[in-house]
């Protein structure tokens, strides 16, 4: 049985490493801050150091918008998947991956503007990035008929191994 004086033995990096480990989603660096009385710059700070350390690791941090969870470095998801049994069992077709970059890039929007950019119907492609979790609907437009509005999951962020959206490659111009 764990006892306050052995916590406090730790250092805050270790406590906030102990913290993540355990947590089950994102959380913010304010409640990380709170449960280990440190300020929020502090905790960034930590998240910092931790992020350079893990660069070498099996895990790494993935932020969530301004949340943090540990992940598994998405370099060992051929071993991770090997150990658990796991087989890719579908890919998705161009059509998804086409709604998935429209989206990825310019969320939130809504299914008509994504039909207008493709200039096809999406709604097959959408129902199947729904169903895998890459993408969900984060509310509606305050416009006549009130659309819904999709936009990335964390699990898209943890699928193509990027930490936040900034990390999506640049869009090229089509004048280039």
């Amino acid at each position: 049985m764990s006892t306050e004086t052995e916590t406090i033995s730790l250092s805050p990096i270790a406590q906030l490493e102990s913290i993540l480990f355990v947590t089950s989603g994102p959380v913010s660096p304010a409640r990380l801050g709170n449960a280990l009385g440190l300020t929020t710059t502090a905790v960034s700070d930590l998240l910092a150091e931790l992020e350079i350390t893990y660069r070498k690791r099996g895990i790494r941090l993935q932020w969530v918008g301004n949340a943090v969870q540990l992940t598994s470095a998405p370099e060992a998801s051929g071993v991770i998947e090997n150990f658990l049994g796991l087989e890719v069992t579908t890919r998705l077709s161009q059509a998804a991956l086409e709604v998935l970059a429209i989206v990825a890039y310019m969320q939130p929007l809504t299914r008509p503007r994504i039909d207008q950019i493709r200039g096809v119907n999406s709604d097959g492609a959408l129902r199947t990035l729904l169903s895998k979790g890459l993408i969900e609907e984060v509310g509606r437009m305050e416009t006549p008929g009130r659309p819904i509005l999709y936009a990335t999951t964390a699990d898209f962020l943890q699928h193509f191994g990027l930490s936040m959206l900034t990390e999506l490659p640049a869009l090229e111009d089509e004048e280039e």
